[in-house]
């Protein structure tokens, strides 16, 4: 077995070590979401977690880790006899991205189910996470459908598993932590709502802190007993001491004055809904616990809204994470109030730290005035950088192929768009745009299982054993199922896609009125996107070449914060940028094949440099409609002489085009369903146009 990384070992990272204690003091709080860059302890930290956790008394043979003191009445495997129990450790049970429904709540054996009438059930996760520790790495990456079932199960302290009428239940009560790297894309606000407390985590600067975080960490690659035996003691004092918090956890009173604190602090952040009082509460409970005291301060109240608050203030994928603590202080001592509340012990420091060297351990959080995320973190992540003015009016005539760079200019306001779709039915992954066969959804027929049965399609099966029953020997009233008979049901639902624009940055762009209104119709899309939970790439060509700003992800804000930086000049090689989506699109089909794309070309259609340049362009266009890509061309060209440029490179692409004066009246998202009939139909749709 391999031994993880001693906890109290970890260097810094003081509020992540926290937040995972206050959860193994108090797991009503309700789990923590750990987000930040790879590289920083993120998983490290979680996997040493579960070595601490206190040791536990399960029945014996109990797939289910019934508690002999007070076994699950509902326990599949019961009822439990007394006397009956062992004492294991804590299981940590990691939850990977592409496991399927099954595995997360377990599966009946439905063969049995329809033949005998017996449950059959094999657990899943959720069933060995009970009473330990649920882990999921990289969580933003797991299907929506699974992140639901998994908050569901985590709030309701069961897991229920349904198929044709056939029901089972069992607890399932346990710490969750996820982790995640935003660059890889967002949760969504509902989501991370779900979580009781979030946590930023980045890489120190500090030398001396990277030197022992290097230090540690060849040591116990080098030794990994001999490390952890060095740090026996402290891990035992900070075990000793969840295990002395969780004894005091039910006697801390939390008082009236605490509350309206907690309560005044999540409505001046206006937090939606009234789930952030109540973890707040718990958390400043747990913190108390974790303090050695019976009364919850002012201090508690404080970190527990660092710690709850910052990821339950995200509206959209655009905002960054994070509290403004000036504030949180002002309207902490509003209403501080003289009440009952006792002062604190000064012999008593909440934050005492049971860690080993070097670091100041790993079982204290930090000071009272150490922060949650950094509030200026992002903030300007979207200002434009200075660049060279290029040295002509931008809306001169000049303002084309040789003109000179020229700054960034901010998006304008975004707007609601309508619903974009890929014609056909796909098979890609779960989301919410364009119509596909999946796992969730309405039922459209059946087919004969391949692999494990998921879901089952009752009538057909029954249809499919009626006839065999006679040569079966059937003789009472139940149905003689064989395997043979048994269908799969197959589901219509939604599908996410990719979005990848290609996007003019060159001179002939750079009137700001004009760039500032094609960035604020690209923004409206990345935000549809982000709901829909697509992919998004951006290309952007400019200048003598094509490049890609943002390969695939699924981090829409990340896309956003590079189109507010694009700046414009330069000459339009637009084949060069057709070419590099056209190469872009090749490798991500061979990534993901079932994940349908749809190209957005943002372009006045004029094109510069070399020989010919516009019937090279024209080629490069002819590659998409021959592979049947699915495009549409947002015209940005104005002035009162039109060449219609882009109106003809819609067509060589197979798509249709829409001008930059029609882009809020008829969203470039509802001319989607234009653009599919143009697909089959392309010159027609560009006649349309050109008319």
């Amino acid at each position: 077995m391999t031994t993880p990384f001693p906890f109290t070992a970890v260097v810094g990272q003081d509020d992540l070590r926290l937040a995972l204690l206050l959860n193994a003091v108090s797991p009503a709080v309700g789990g923590v979401l750990v987000r930040g860059e790879k590289g920083t302890a993120k998983s490290t930290a979680v996997r040493a977690l579960s070595a601490l956790m206190p040791a536990l008394d399960v029945v014996s043979g109990c797939r289910f880790s019934c508690d002999p003191a007070a076994p699950d009445p509902g326990c599949p495997d019961g009822p439990h006899e007394t006397g009956v129990s062992e004492t294991r450790p804590a299981r940590m049970v990691e939850l990977p991205v592409g496991a399927s429904e099954d595995r997360l709540v377990g599966a009946l054996d439905i063969e049995r189910a329809l033949a005998e009438g017996v449950k059959a059930f094999e657990p899943g996760l959720l069933a060995d996470a009970h009473r330990g520790i649920l882990y999921v790495d990289e969580v933003n990456l797991l299907h929506d459908h699974l992140v639901d079932l998994l908050l569901d199960a985590a709030a309701m302290g069961a897991s229920y598993v349904e198929r044709e009428g056939v029901s089972v239940r069992h607890a399932a009560r346990f710490l969750l932590v996820g982790t995640m790297n935003p660059e890889e894309g967002e949760l969504r606000p509902q989501l991370l709502d779900r979580f009781g407390l979030t946590v930023e985590v980045a890489a120190s600067r500090e030398p001396d802190q990277r030197v022992e975080v290097v230090r540690r960490r060849l040591a116990y690659d080098d030794d990994p007993a001999g490390f952890s035996a060095r740090w026996a003691d402290e891990e035992a004092a900070v075990r000793e001491r969840i295990a002395a918090a969780r004894e005091l956890l039910p006697s801390v009173r939390l008082g009236d004055g605490a509350l309206r604190q907690i309560a005044a602090t999540c409505a001046a952040f206006e937090v939606d809904g009234m789930r952030a009082d109540i973890v707040m509460a718990r958390t400043a409970t747990a913190l108390a616990a974790w303090a050695g005291r019976t009364d919850v301060l002012a201090e508690d109240v404080r970190q527990a809204a660092l710690l709850a608050l910052p990821h339950r203030r995200r509206r959209n994928p655009f905002d960054a994470p994070g509290l403004d603590e000036d504030r949180l202080d002002r309207t902490l001592e509003e209403f501080a109030g003289d009440d009952e509340d006792p002062e604190p012990d000064p012999d008593t420091d909440p934050d005492t730290d049971p860690g080993g060297p070097d670091d100041g351990g790993g079982g204290g959080g930090p000071a009272p005035d150490a922060g949650g995320p950094d509030d200026a973190a992002g903030a300007d992540a979207g200002a434009p950088p200075e660049a060279g003015a290029g040295g002509q009016p931008e809306d001169s005539p000049g303002a084309g192929a040789g003109s000179g760079e020229r700054s960034a200019v901010r998006a304008a306001e975004p707007f609601r768009t309508k619903v974009l779709s890929v014609p056909g039915i796909g098979e890609g992954a779960a989301g919410r745009r364009s119509r596909a066969r999946t796992e969730h959804g309405r039922t459209t027929g059946a087919r004969r299982p391949r692999g494990a049965l998921t879901k089952l399609h009752l009538t057909a099966t029954v249809l499919a054993a009626a006839p065999h029953q006679r040569a079966r020997g059937r003789s009472g009233r139940g149905l003689v199922v064989r395997r043979d008979d048994l269908r799969q049901a197959t589901r219509e639902g939604r599908e996410g896609n990719l979005v990848l624009f290609a996007v003019d940055a060159s001179g002939s762009m750079a009137a700001r009125q004009r760039m500032s209104a094609v960035k604020g119709a690209v923004l409206s899309l990345l935000l549809d996107a982000y709901q829909r939970r697509d992919k998004v790439g951006l290309v952007t060509f400019r200048g003598a070449a094509a490049e890609v700003a943002l390969p695939p992800t699924s981090s829409v804000d990340a896309a956003a914060v590079r189109l507010e930086s694009l700046p414009t000049g330069g000459r339009t090689p637009l084949a060069a940028g057709l070419l590099r989506a056209h190469d872009v699109l090749r490798v991500e089909r061979l990534r993901d094949p079932a994940r349908r794309a749809l190209l957005v070309v943002v372009t006045d259609g004029r094109a510069t440099g070399g020989p010919d340049p516009v019937a090279l362009a024209g080629r490069a266009a002819r590659l998409f409609a021959a592979e049947g890509v699915a495009s549409v061309v947002v015209d940005c060209e104005s002035g009162p002489v039109r060449l219609g440029l882009a109106v003809r490179l819609a067509g060589e692409l197979g798509g249709t085009a829409v001008t930059l004066d029609e882009l809020r009246a008829e969203s470039i998202a509802g001319l989607v369903r234009d653009v599919q009939g143009a697909s089959v139909a392309p010159s027609a749709s560009t006649s349309r146009r050109a008319a």
